[in-house]
C-alpha cells in the first residue's frame, strides 16, 4: 500500500465507520445461499444489469436446465432466449458456455470446490484467467460461495469507497480490492461489503447522496469537503 497516498489516514477510518454502519444495517451472518458453480454463473449475469433482471434470468436458466453440461451443451440460440431478462444475452450465454466448457475440461466435471482448497491467490488467478470472470466477479465467488477472505467491490462499493475515503478518488474498480482488503480485517470482509452496499442503496446514492441522513459524515472525505466548500 506504500503507493496509495494517506494509507494511514483511509485505513483509521474502518473501525469508527463500520461500527456506526453496524448499528444502522447489523452486522449480516455469512450463510453460502448458492453453490459454487451457480454463484460464478449468477455473478456473469449479474453483469451490466440489476439484481432483479439477472435474478429472473437466472431462475429461467435454473427452470430449463437440469444441470450444468445441460447450460453447456444447450442450443446458443435457446440459452440466449432463456437469460435475455439479464441483458447483453448475446455476450453473456456463449460466455457462461464457454466458462462452463473449461471447467468441465479441465476438472473432469463441473465443479469448482477445490478452489478452496488454494492458496487464495491462485484461486483468484484460476478464475480470472476464465473469459469473462476479473477481480469483482472472482472475489464474490471466493467470498460468498467458500466464505474466503476476498473483498468484492461492486459499483456501490467503489462509489461509497471513494466518497468516505477509504479509496483514493479516481481509482478503478479492479485496483480497489487490494486497497479494501488491506483496510478491513478479513473476518469482516463479507459484513463490511454488505453494509457498504446497503449505504450505497439507501443514503450515498449515486446521484445525490443524502447526507442529511448519513450517520458517518464525521468520517467522510467528500461530506468534509463540501462542508468546507460551502464555508
Amino acid at each position: 500500500m506504500d503507493t496509495i497516498p494517506d494509507f494511514e489516514r483511509r485505513q483509521a477510518k474502518y473501525a469508527p465507520v463500520a461500527a456506526l454502519l453496524r448499528e444502522v444495517y447489523g452486522y449480516p451472518d455469512w450463510r453460502p445461499t448458492l453453490p459454487p458453480v451457480d454463484e460464478l454463473v449468477s455473478c456473469i449475469l449479474s453483469q451490466s444489469t440489476s439484481d432483479t433482471n439477472s435474478g429472473r434470468a437466472f431462475d429461467a436458466l435454473k427452470a430449463r436446465y437440469p444441470t450444468w453440461e445441460a447450460v453447456r451443451d444447450a442450443s446458443l440460440d435457446e440459452l440466449i432466449e432463456t437469460i435475455r431478462s439479464a441483458g447483453l444475452a448475446n455476450q453473456k450465454a456463449p460466455r457462461i458456455q464457454e466458462v462452463l466448457r473449461v471447467i468441465g475440461d479441465e476438472r473432469g466435471s463441473i465443479k469448482i470446490d477445490f478452489l478452496n482448497d488454494l492458496p487464495l491467490d491462485e484461486a483468484k488467478a484460476w478464475l480470472t484467467r476464465l473469459n469473462g470472470v476479473g477481480p469483482k466477479t472472482a472475489a464474490i465467488v471466493l467470498c460468498f460461495a467458500f466464505n474466503r477472505p476476498a473483498f468484492p467491490v461492486d459499483t456501490h462499493v467503489h462509489r461509497v469507497g471513494q466518497r468516505i475515503g477509504f479509496l483514493p478518488e479516481g481509482i478503478s474498480a479492479d485496483k480497489a480490492h487490494n486497497v479494501m482488503e488491506a483496510i478491513v480485517p478479513p473476518d469482516d470482509y463479507l459484513p463490511f461489503h454488505l453494509n457498504l452496499i446497503w449505504h450505497g442503496r439507501e443514503i450515498c446514492i449515486a446521484r445525490a447522496p443524502r447526507c442529511e441522513r448519513c450517520p458517518i459524515t464525521a468520517y467522510c472525505d467528500y461530506y468534509l469537503k463540501a462542508t468546507y466548500r460551502d464555508e
